[in-house]
């Protein structure tokens, strides 16, 4: 059923057809369709961040960006779902088009930029949900904020979300916002951390309850800027780390039609580069912080590599536009295999 939808969707343009299942989704879930058209997904419960997970496989952040359906995707299963990035403010993003298909190579590049509602928005979003598990919280800085004072951005949208959230996630590697990715270094990186993780007892005392802090990481580092990264993860013990999130690379894909498009690649080329990433961190961290492993993931396989590689739960984005839903019974039946054993 899912090859029929998806075929029709993919005559639409990638941003089009993606705003139309959300919106398809969400109405689902109000008018109370979608519970008999949910796939049947296995208990495979695990405790990751001190969160009690129904199943590993979750989806990332960038699908939902405003939290508006949230219900309609949690009738697909996932065991935990990411919303976001979120920014204090609203935000257009970039000028479309910004979203291109591969489908040769079951990719995706996208340059949006953060384009969301705002905070406040999503917040407003997520009171009217239904959804009662477990909910990440990705935040960002809004495009005009300089560099230099992003600790602003990031500190204003977890003292707004911190009580909706089961989690947050500060997105500092996404490469469609210019210096973003300045975030993940030396300095900036150990004084912004440094920031968040003072709030965070803040808000645990004002709130009464603790939500972790996780930092979302790119493919795109070397040995030594990996190691770097891993060092202020443990210094201010970090929650935990999502590797990875999209990739500058155009490895295996350059001859193919849009490859030359700016943005981050996703999908099936960005699976052995996020592996590697998640093994090399693995290496470094070990069991003090839990990785949280995404990119690339089309398959039962393709989970169990992340799961072997070291991650502890996993996320798909890419993967479920090209595969369907049913990618995520695919993904929990490997790990319940992989846990079982």
């Amino acid at each position: 059923m899912y090859s029929i939808a998806r075929s029709l969707l993919f005559q639409l343009s990638p941003e089009t057809a993606h705003d139309l299942t959300l919106d398809g989704l969400a109405a689902g879930a109000r008018l109370g369709l979608l519970p008999a058209l949910a796939p049947s997904i296995a208990n495979v419960p695990v405790t990751v961040m001190g969160i009690d997970f129904p199943n590993p496989v979750g989806l990332a952040a960038g699908l939902d960006k405003n939290a508006s359906a949230v219900d309609g995707l949690a009738a697909l299963g996932f065991g935990f779902i990411e919303v976001g990035t979120t920014t204090p403010r609203p935000q257009p993003g970039n000028p479309k088009p910004r979203m291109f298909r591969l489908p040769e190579a079951q990719a995706i590049i996208n340059r949006m930029g953060f384009n969301n509602e705002g905070v406040d928005n999503l917040i407003e979003n997520i009171k009217k949900a239904k959804y009662s598990g477990v909910l990440g919280i990705n935040i960002g800085k809004n495009f005009d904020t300089p560099v230099a004072d992003a600790a602003s951005d990031y500190l204003i949208c977890m003292r707004k979300v911190y009580a909706y959230a089961s989690y947050i996630t500060v997105n500092i590697s996404s490469p469609n916002t210019p210096g973003l990715r300045d975030l993940q270094y030396g300095d900036s990186l150990s004084q912004l951390l440094g920031a968040l993780k003072q709030e965070q007892a803040e808000l645990e005392k004002i709130h009464g309850r603790y939500v972790p802090l996780a930092v979302k990481i790119a493919p795109d580092m070397d040995d030594e800027q990996l190691q770097g990264v891993a060092h202020y993860v443990l210094e201010h013990q970090m929650d935990g780390v999502i590797a990875t999130n999209t990739t500058l690379s155009r490895d295996g894909v350059s001859s193919l039609n849009n490859a030359d498009e700016a943005g981050g690649l996703s999908g099936a080329p960005l699976k052995d580069h996020a592996t590697k990433t998640i093994a090399d961190l693995y290496a470094i961290l070990g069991e003090e912080v839990p990785i949280i492993g995404v990119g690339g993931i089309n398959s039962g396989a393709d989970a169990l590599e992340k799961l072997n590689a070291g991650a502890k739960l996993l996320q798909v984005y890419s993967g479920l536009i090209y595969q369907g839903p049913g990618l995520v019974k695919q993904c929990v039946n490997a790990c319940r295999s992989l846990i079982k054993s």
